[in-house]
Protein backbone atom coordinates (compact mmCIF):
# COMPACT_ATOMS: atom_id res chain seq x y z
CA UNK A 1 0.00 0.00 0.00
CA UNK A 2 1.36 3.40 -0.92
CA UNK A 3 1.38 6.24 1.54
CA UNK A 4 -1.13 8.96 0.95
CA UNK A 5 -2.40 12.09 2.57
CA UNK A 6 -5.47 11.80 4.73
CA UNK A 7 -6.61 15.01 3.04
CA UNK A 8 -7.21 12.80 -0.01
CA UNK A 9 -9.44 10.61 2.16
CA UNK A 10 -11.40 13.62 3.36
CA UNK A 11 -11.92 14.83 -0.22
CA UNK A 12 -13.05 11.35 -1.26
CA UNK A 13 -15.50 11.02 1.59
CA UNK A 14 -16.92 14.44 0.78
CA UNK A 15 -18.01 13.24 -2.67
CA UNK A 16 -18.85 9.65 -1.75
CA UNK A 17 -22.61 10.01 -2.21
CA UNK A 18 -22.22 11.51 -5.65
CA UNK A 19 -19.73 8.77 -6.56
CA UNK A 20 -22.12 6.01 -5.48
CA UNK A 21 -25.00 7.68 -7.33
CA UNK A 22 -22.92 7.98 -10.51
CA UNK A 23 -23.16 11.76 -10.53
CA UNK A 24 -19.45 12.56 -10.82
CA UNK A 25 -17.49 13.20 -14.02
CA UNK A 26 -15.60 10.17 -15.26
CA UNK A 27 -12.17 11.74 -14.64
CA UNK A 28 -13.05 12.30 -10.98
CA UNK A 29 -14.39 8.73 -10.72
CA UNK A 30 -11.08 7.46 -12.10
CA UNK A 31 -9.19 9.51 -9.51
CA UNK A 32 -11.39 8.16 -6.70
CA UNK A 33 -11.01 4.57 -7.91
CA UNK A 34 -7.23 4.99 -8.02
CA UNK A 35 -7.32 6.27 -4.44
CA UNK A 36 -9.51 3.34 -3.37
CA UNK A 37 -6.96 0.86 -4.76
CA UNK A 38 -4.42 2.07 -2.21
CA UNK A 39 -6.64 2.97 0.74
CA UNK A 40 -8.32 0.15 2.60
CA UNK A 41 -10.02 2.53 5.06
CA UNK A 42 -11.83 4.38 2.28
CA UNK A 43 -12.82 1.07 0.63
CA UNK A 44 -14.39 -0.02 3.93
CA UNK A 45 -16.32 3.27 4.20
CA UNK A 46 -17.47 2.96 0.57
CA UNK A 47 -18.63 -0.65 1.00
CA UNK A 48 -20.37 0.12 4.29
CA UNK A 49 -22.14 3.10 2.76
CA UNK A 50 -23.32 1.04 -0.21
CA UNK A 51 -24.63 -1.71 2.08
CA UNK A 52 -26.43 0.85 4.25
CA UNK A 53 -28.09 2.38 1.20
CA UNK A 54 -29.18 -1.07 0.07
CA UNK A 55 -30.70 -1.80 3.50
CA UNK A 56 -32.60 1.45 3.69
CA UNK A 57 -33.98 1.11 0.15
CA UNK A 58 -35.67 -2.25 0.71
CA UNK A 59 -39.12 -1.99 -0.90
CA UNK A 60 -41.99 -1.66 1.57
CA UNK A 61 -43.78 -4.68 0.10
CA UNK A 62 -40.64 -6.79 0.55
CA UNK A 63 -39.05 -7.55 3.86
CA UNK A 64 -39.02 -4.09 5.52
CA UNK A 65 -36.45 -3.16 8.10
CA UNK A 66 -38.05 -3.39 11.57
CA UNK A 67 -38.67 0.09 12.96
CA UNK A 68 -36.38 -0.42 15.98
CA UNK A 69 -33.52 -1.55 13.71
CA UNK A 70 -34.14 1.37 11.34
CA UNK A 71 -34.13 3.81 14.28
CA UNK A 72 -30.84 2.44 15.67
CA UNK A 73 -29.25 2.50 12.21
CA UNK A 74 -30.32 6.09 11.49
CA UNK A 75 -29.17 7.29 14.92
CA UNK A 76 -25.83 5.57 14.47
CA UNK A 77 -25.41 7.21 11.06
CA UNK A 78 -26.54 10.56 12.52
CA UNK A 79 -29.58 10.66 10.23
CA UNK A 80 -32.13 11.54 12.92
CA UNK A 81 -33.85 14.08 10.67
CA UNK A 82 -34.93 11.23 8.38
CA UNK A 83 -36.51 9.13 11.13
CA UNK A 84 -39.73 11.14 11.24
CA UNK A 85 -39.98 11.88 7.53
CA UNK A 86 -39.39 8.42 6.02
CA UNK A 87 -41.46 5.88 7.93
Amino acid sequence: MTSHSHENCQALLGSLSEYIDGELPSDLCTEIEKHLEGCENCRVVLNTTRRTIDLVQIPAEGNPLPSEVRERLFKRLDLNEFLNSNH
